[in-house]
């Protein structure tokens, strides 16, 4: 019996659609999301003094 295997498009597809629909992931997510645009922009603005 051959294996079935799965490509790597469709486990991201399935992956993706797992994380939007869990609330707690996409919390996380847009919280890490904040905390590196916070610390880009402090580095911009550090940059151009």
């Amino acid at each position: 019996m051959r294996r079935q295997s799965t490509s790597f498009a469709d486990l991201v597809l399935e992956n993706k659609k797992q994380l939007l629909n869990d609330p707690e992931a996409l919390a996380k997510i847009e919280e890490r999301i904040d905390e590196r645009s916070t610390s880009d922009k402090e580095k911009y603005t550090k940059e151009t003094k």
